[in-house]
């Protein structure tokens, strides 16, 4: 296991170790000691989630969460855009099977399948819980250039305020 530094503090890009076999593969995908001796601060799960998407093209976010996630695709690959907030500072990755994301609390998740059968794990430090902020995740000022040509997403992500709209209400 690889940790490495991004742009936005505390955001790590994680390399998992993928053994490729005959049959397909094995990664662990999450080993806490491994990680901590990587670089990755301490972290303990309470929650693993799992989400299943059918199609490419299916996008969700921007969500900022009062916990730490950890973002690993088991099957599938996602376009993930992270959003350092208020700033709205936005770095983007690809990730497929051997790829991992720490995603300190407070910062903006969204992501966008780009392969049909994906399977996205989100490990959390905290219970979920429907406390969150929601920033449009098609706001100008974020600019995230989304994959695709046709984009399924929810209303509710659709209409959540811009981000000039969230830093007025004190974020």
């Amino acid at each position: 296991m690889k940790v490495h530094e991004t742009s936005i503090a505390g955001l790590l890009r994680i390399e998992l170790d993928l053994q490729r076999n005959p049959d397909g593969w094995f990664e662990e995908s999450f080993h806490r000691d491994k990680l901590a001796a990587a670089g990755m601060p301490p972290y303990e799960v309470v929650q693993h989630n799992v989400a299943y998407f059918e199609s490419a093209g299916i996008l969700r976010g921007v969500h900022a969460e009062p916990w730490d996630k950890y973002l690993s695709p088991s099957a599938g690959r996602v376009f993930v855009a992270i959003v350092e907030l208020p700033e709205a500072k936005v770095e983007t990755f690809e990730l497929g099977v051997g790829d991992a994301l720490y995603v300190p609390r407070g910062l903006g998740n969204s992501f966008c399948t780009i392969a049909p059968h994906t399977v996205y794990n989100f490990l959390v430090n905290e219970p979920w819980s429907p406390e969150r902020i929601a920033v449009n995740p098609f706001d100008p000022e974020l600019a995230i250039d989304w994959p695709g040509e046709e984009l399924s997403f929810t209303e509710k992500d659709a209409t959540s305020p811009s981000l000039a709209e969230v830093r007025s209400q004190g974020v």
